[in-house]
């Protein structure tokens, strides 16, 4: 009888935890951090292929509309900001380097506003933090930050 009994707890566990478990992966999708990671495997892949992102349709599947405004505006007057793109916050940059080493770190939520730290690179790594905001069903970058001093 006691067999029985441990043996039916350990089913009913396992079954709650694999419930569980699909249940979070399914939720995780759509997530900042899951965002994050699909804007820059987009970004990089389409930066690589010489053609320049921000000029994309496709980017307002991941950036806020307004904000893709008025970055493309800032670009077409005075270049990128700071002399450095301003999703990545460097003017160089490997690829591959930075899609095999990209660390996005767990969403500090701040009312509505996720924020996302990202680490690019195996060497050196860059960091930026990614603001968030969830906009029509979806989390959708409104801005972008460095982590330099300021200067």
């Amino acid at each position: 009888m006691t067999r029985f009994l441990s043996l039916l707890v350990a089913v009913v566990c396992a079954v709650a935890v694999s419930s569980a478990s699909a249940a979070q992966a399914a939720v995780s999708k759509n997530t900042p951090e899951a965002a994050v990671i699909s804007f820059y495997t987009w970004f990089i892949q389409h930066d690589s292929d010489q053609t320049y992102p921000l000029r994309e349709p496709d980017i307002e599947r991941y950036v806020a509309k307004d904000t893709v405004a008025r970055l493309r505006n800032d670009y077409a007057h005075a270049g990128p900001p700071n002399g450095v793109d301003y999703f990545l916050k460097v003017q160089d940059y490997d690829s591959r380097d930075w899609l095999a080493h990209m660390q996005v770190q767990r969403a500090l939520m701040l009312g509505d506003v996720a924020i996302v730290a990202v680490s690019f690179g195996s060497q050196n790594p860059v960091h930026v933090l990614v603001f968030m905001k969830r906009l029509d069903a979806d989390w959708k970058i409104i801005k972008i930050d460095d982590t330099w001093e300021y200067r």
